[in-house]
């Protein structure tokens, strides 16, 4: 339904864009990938209308209605439902429960329903503003970035709502587990131009990696053969009795177009400096419990042993205690109750989106790496600065004109000045870019050391994650075992309630700083005046029924007669897919391959491959007609269940 057609763009000397060509068609969910810098946010405020093309065409159809995630905060109303209810349709204002439901799954409890927007953290304010465009049920739903600003448990509900989006989804997201369980299709942008696949993430780089090494070995052997020409036409220039042949040559190459090398991308690419450690044990947790000033407590008697190779991930939703937790850990504040222990030859080192108020916005790139370690030489930082992509000029930027993801790398950069043996990271991810979150990934995997990290990003979890510090059902408790086990034995408590039962806390402005929290009995925040607030509240159920095992009769009957009806339409769909998938493949192994006789001159395999390759094309076309024509059908016959559902 939208359609980028040879669009150009630049700013300045820069060109973003070049030819850049693609469509997002009906009921497709789109992830939009691309390094930092590369114009993902770009191709969203142009879709919005908010910048303009150099050149070429984006076409929207009229009456067609684009909902965005918007970061800015303006509110109108005196309630967070009544703001949140703003999105709903023309004609379906009344239908407040839909809004509500949405406030649910996104943190809000039932008590936030009748609180002021004002009085919530930024971060709930934009949950505020998400919940707005869902319920607003837009043509096309633009998320940048949502995941921002959710916890786990509400980037789990998030992910499951989008699977049921019916309409068109476009995102931008550094968390790759979110955006390959959610999209259908990939637009990549890469080297100014857009390649659009049915399939995930990982399909996409895998194609770009394999057409740029059959287009480097396709060069190296055009280099090959321009340089024998060249040769010839400087032997045999003087003779008179071939210069006709000369001439045909100098022809030649004036014709055959000389492909370029393939300018370097930047990638971040590091190891944490790692510390050696004679024992087992590095810290000791021994009866552990915190909170702020004169408030309740956010954890109690935890207790945890961190050894010379553990990963821990410290897991839950917002606003319950787990930057604090870190902090403690770091040394930065001191418990309650209980005592943290070090060994003798622990060497930590801390890692904090909110510590990126410590640069100095004066310094440049090179002077802040310095300042984490005064004996670090200009050369060395000049080194760790190209390594966190600060290469040449770049590495004299001043902090103050850095992006957040650039301030998140310098930060990166400051951590492995020093050698350290045991990593505390607080949220690592934010505001890097896929490749860059890969990347640090792999450092962490490769770390000789014990690793401690707050984060959402479920690809970590169940790639890293060996232990748990888990905030969730008004306690931190550890568990030992991999997330999945964590998800098989135990899981979230919003998961428990499949009918989207309100989660038990949000959070509100607070007195206290950057991750201060309040009791477990009431919402982050939120005052305590009387003692009856200090109890847990009971958690809301959104249209429960009574009868679960009714209920849960009746769903099963439904299921049953929805595959009945719509079952071999969806295996139509997903056997076209497949054969797309297949035929894509075989098509791309024969371009390979021709690649490959083209380097060693092999005439006769090179038309025999050029054929195939040009047999699978049709098919490939006719495989995408016959999908579009199934997925209209699945689309009628959806619609036409869910009518008669309701």
């Amino acid at each position: 339904m939208i359609q980028f057609n040879k669009v150009t763009k630049s700013f300045g000397a820069q060109m973003l864009f070049e030819d850049l060509s693609f469509a997002v068609n009906r009921r497709e969910r789109v992830g939009l990938v691309g390094r930092n810098g590369h114009g993902k946010t770009t191709v969203f405020r142009m879709i919005l209308d908010e910048i303009h093309p150099d050149s070429g065409d984006i076409l929207i159809p009229k009456r067609y209605r684009i909902g965005h995630l918007d970061q800015h905060i303006h509110f109108t109303q005196p309630t967070v439902l009544d703001e949140a209810s703003l999105g709903l349709p023309e004609g379906e204002r009344d239908q407040t429960w839909r809004a509500e439901t949405i406030l649910f799954g996104l943190g809000f409890t039932k008590d936030d329903m009748t609180r002021a927007p004002e009085l919530f953290s930024g971060g709930f304010q934009v949950r505020l503003n998400l919940a707005k465009v869902l319920v607003s049920e837009p043509d096309l739903l633009l998320l940048d970035e949502p995941t921002n600003y959710l916890d786990i448990v509400s980037i789990r509900w998030l992910e499951r709502f989008l699977n049921q989006w019916k309409s068109e989804l476009m995102l931008i997201t550094h968390d790759r587990s979110f955006m390959d369980n959610v999209i259908t299709h990939t637009v990549a942008i890469h080297r100014r131009r857009a390649k659009k696949i049915l399939g995930d993430t990982t399909k996409i780089y895998e194609q770009i990696i394999q057409e740029e090494e059959i287009y480097e070995k396709t060069r190296m052997n055009d280099d090959r053969k321009r340089r024998e020409v060249e040769r010839f036409i400087e032997r045999f220039r003087a003779k008179n009795t071939m210069a006709s042949r000369v001439q045909s040559r100098i022809k030649m190459l004036a014709r055959h177009e000389r492909l370029e090398g393939l300018a370097r991308i930047q990638t971040l690419d590091f190891a944490f400096n790692a510390a050696p450690f004679p024992a087992k044990v590095m810290q000791r947790v021994d009866h552990v419990s915190f909170g702020y000033d004169k408030g309740p407590d956010l954890f109690t008697d935890l207790r945890i042993e961190i050894h010379d190779h553990d990963r821990i991930c410290v897991i839950g939703p917002n606003g319950r205690g787990k930057s604090t937790l870190l902090r403690v850990l770091a040394g930065e504040l001191a418990p309650r109750l209980g005592a943290v222990t070090n060994h003798p030859r622990t060497q930590g080192g801390y890692f904090a989106q909110s510590n990126v108020h410590t640069l100095h916005d004066k310094a440049t790139v090179i002077e802040e790496i310095q300042n984490a370690d005064r004996s670090c030489l200009p050369q060395t930082a000049r080194d760790i600065a190209g390594v966190m992509m600060f290469e040449g000029d770049a590495a004299k930027k001043k902090i103050s004109v850095l992006s957040g993801g650039e301030k998140s790398r310098v930060m990166l950069g400051k951590l492995i000045v020093t050698p350290v043996n045991l990593l505390l990271l607080d949220e690592p991810t934010n505001h890097l870019d896929m490749d860059s979150c890969d990347s640090l990934l792999a450092a962490i995997d490769a770390f000789e050391g014990a690793v401690v990290m707050v984060t959402h990003n479920e690809m970590f979890l169940h790639s890293l994650a060996t232990r748990f510090v888990v905030f969730d059902r008004g306690r931190a408790r550890v568990f030992d075992g991999s997330y999945q086990d964590f998800l098989d034995t135990v899981g979230w408590e919003s998961d428990e309630d499949e009918l989207g039962e309100a989660p038990s806390s949000a959070r509100a402005k607070t007195s206290h700083g950057a991750g201060a929290v309040t009791a477990h009995a009431s919402p982050a925040g939120k005052p305590a005046a009387k003692e009856a607030d200090k109890k847990p509240a009971a958690r809301p159920a959104v249209h429960a029924p009574a009868d679960r095992k009714t209920e849960r009769q009746a769903r099963a009957k439904m299921v049953q007669e929805r595959a009945r009806l719509i079952g071999p339409i969806e295996k139509r769909v997903a056997d076209l897919e497949a054969l797309i998938v297949s035929l894509e493949r075989e098509r791309d192994v024969a371009f390979a391959a021709l690649a490959d006789a083209s380097a060693r001159g092999d005439v006769t395999m090179i038309a025999k491959l050029s054929k195939k390759a040009n047999d699978v094309g049709p098919r490939i076309e006719w495989a995408y007609g016959e999908l579009d024509k199934a997925t209209k059908e699945l689309d009628t016959a959806t619609r036409t269940f869910d009518e008669r559902a309701t």
